[in-house]
């Protein structure tokens, strides 16, 4: 079980706060949608009027623990809403807070999206759904949603994740684990370095599963010049065609994410952001009631510009036939 370890925090002052709500209002005043082309272009020139101060407190994760918790903002639940029952249905619900995302976003990197994850969309919602209570994407309830990077299954996955909790009455805890918190034996990463077994797309990408593509093995660790990174996800790895010793030591390495795994419950306004390098995340099992108090989350994915955290053969990798899209170029 995670241990309720306190997550590093970044706390926004009043004046931050207001600074990167007003923002956030003058955009979507301007365009309508947090869904606009000409809003997803606005994003830089948007920041780049933003107060230092903000610019710093709104680097990326740099630390080994590979996460934090942005705090500051503050969401009212009775403005929002009900909780949608599927992120199709969620329309303009919390558009203010698609573009503060947006924002914060920007501010670490380049804001991308998937041609064939909910429908393109740059933010999206997370939310239990009737029917997927027990797959292993982020609309299921009753099961753990086993640890795992972003999107593993693909070499344009993003850097950083973002979390924005916008409601979660049951203080139901998200997990995460740092790869760099962890201690395997030189066997055991000689293993793991190695490609042997392939990462599946997921349960969120329909059109990827039916790609026609050869999955190719790809490795579950890369050292870095910083470090160990990390590219996860059991759920969708097909763990009994590799080799027993493979197979070993990826269990040995699960163990010890789960020794230093920790377990973050978000109140409405934080902001969890995790390096998708560094750290696993998930999320315990609920029980969902589906009558508008639900948990809710808006999710952001980043990519940082010239980072070198992955190996180079990533490059040659078919991504299931699946495109990034790049906020200034939707």
């Amino acid at each position: 079980m995670p241990t309720a370890a306190v997550a590093p925090v970044r706390q926004l002052d009043a004046d931050q706060v207001t600074e990167l709500t007003t923002m956030a209002a003058e955009l979507l005043d301007i365009h309508r949608s947090a869904t606009s082309p000409a809003l997803l272009a606005d994003l830089a020139p948007a920041c780049r009027r933003l107060s230092r101060e903000l610019h710093d407190a709104l680097r990326p994760v740099d630390t080994a623990d590979g996460l934090f918790v942005l705090r500051g903002l503050h969401i009212e639940d009775t403005g929002l809403g009900p909780t949608p029952g599927h992120w199709s249905t969620v329309g303009q619900a919390g558009a203010l807070w698609d573009v503060v995302l947006l924002l914060v976003s920007t501010l670490m990197g380049t804001p991308i999206a998937w041609d064939g994850q909910q429908d393109g969309r740059f933010v999206h919602n997370i939310v239990p759904s009737p029917g997927h209570e027990t797959v292993q994407t982020g609309a299921s309830s009753s099961v753990l949603l086993t640890p795992h990077t972003e999107d593993a299954f693909h070499p344009g996955r993003a850097h950083l994740l973002l979390l924005c909790c916008m409601r979660n009455h049951d203080d139901i805890a998200t997990t995460a684990a740092s790869i760099r918190l962890t201690e395997l034996s030189d066997e055991d990463l000689t293993e793991l370095t190695r490609p042997v077994a392939p990462i599946l797309p997921d349960d969120a990408y329909e059109d990827a599963q039916q790609f026609g593509g050869k999955p190719a093995p790809v490795p579950t660790l890369f050292a870095g010049e910083d470090g160990l990174t990390l590219r996860f996800d059991p759920a969708y790895t097909p763990l009994e065609e590799a080799d027993e010793a493979w197979r070993a030591a990826y269990g040995r390495l699960e163990g010890e994410l789960a020794r230093v795994s920790v377990a973050v419950s978000l109140e409405p306004g934080d902001v969890l952001v995790v390096d998708n390098d560094l750290v696993v995340h998930g999320r315990v099992p609920f029980t969902a009631r589906y009558d508008g108090t639900d948990r809710w989350l808006k999710r952001a994915s980043v990519r940082v510009p010239g980072r070198r955290t992955r190996p180079e053969a990533e490059a040659s990798e078919h991504g299931y036939g699946q495109a990034a899209l790049e906020a200034w170029t939707a």
